[in-house]
């Protein structure tokens, strides 16, 4: 198997996977959703699976475009109340704890799963 198929099927999966998660909050929050989320589930599965891996692509985008907001604010404009010219021995952190917790877990999930592809491209290589 071709490494680089590997790993769109692995992105593939992820996108359905996060998509997936979507359509089911949807669908608790909806029941209509639910009927039509099932009925495609049973009529045409590989449909449903396209559209979830273009919805968690898009969710994807969604927290790319959000992280990289807040690493440039952070980067860019100094905390309020922080207006003093000497150096703080420890960074503020400028976003909610719940979402630095967040951040560190998704970082901590992307960090294990390109090793996995390495790991998995070192042995297809052997």
């Amino acid at each position: 198997m071709n490494p680089d198929d590997l790993f769109q099927s692995i992105q593939k999966g992820f996108r359905i996977t996060i998509g997936a998660t979507g359509a089911v909050l949807e669908s608790i929050q909806n029941p209509q959703v639910r009927e039509e989320t099932l009925t495609k589930l049973r009529t045409n599965p590989t449909l449903l699976a396209d559209e979830l891996a273009a919805k968690g692509e898009v969710t994807e985008r969604e927290a790319r475009n959000f992280v990289d907001k807040l690493v440039a604010q952070a980067s860019t404009s100094p905390s309020p109340g922080n207006t003093t010219t000497s150096a703080s021995p420890t960074a503020t952190p400028t976003a909610p704890p719940d979402i630095q917790s967040d951040l560190k877990e998704l970082t901590q999930q992307i960090a294990e799963m390109r090793a996995e592809l390495e790991r998995l491209r070192q042995q297809d290589n052997q």
